[in-house]
């Protein structure tokens, strides 16, 4: 059996008043990160891990912000479609390990029905999902609650 890791990324913007979309659910929040679709810097990390993993490029190469039909999409509708993509190349998801760089709102609350979302959305066992939460101690543009960042990493396995 063959396996495969990919990596992925993402920083998005936090504005006042933007809803805050964070692993397929939205968040209660006075800021939200804002972006060409909903902004969910979770999915987006895990979108390009996957297709990294798989050797399919990017995120931004299936879903160009350019595209205007993409303004503000759900993003679970793009992690769908990054597990067709990897499922007609023959892989499955063997496990999903990410974290979420954010100063405020604290997570931990959220980080169960995340989860759940991200597992449905993917048709795989939420056991298979790792989502980690942590702050910059208030450095930098995460700490001064200017944005979030997330980082993920995959393991697939040819079905």
């Amino acid at each position: 059996m063959a396996f495969r890791v990919g990596f992925g990324y993402d920083v998005h913007q936090l504005e006042e008043g933007a809803t805050f979309t964070l692993g397929g659910i939205v968040l209660d929040y006075h800021k939200g990160a804002t972006g060409h679709s909903d902004a969910d810097v979770l999915i987006h990390v895990i979108c390009d891990a996957l297709l990294g993993a798989a050797n399919l490029g990017d995120i931004g190469q299936h879903f160009p912000d350019t595209d205007p039909s993409l303004k503000g999409v759900d993003s679970k509708i793009l992690l769908k479609d990054v597990m067709a993509l990897i499922r007609k190349e023959g892989y499955k998801v063997g496990n999903i390990d990410s974290t979420v760089c954010l100063q405020k709102p604290k997570l931990m609350p959220y980080l169960p029905e995340m989860k759940a979302v991200l597992a449905e959305t993917m048709n795989i066992e939420v056991q298979k999902i790792s989502i980690k939460a942590t702050t910059t101690e208030k450095l930098g543009f995460v700490g001064r609650e200017e944005g979030v960042s997330a980082y993920a990493v995959v393991l697939i396995e040819q079905s």
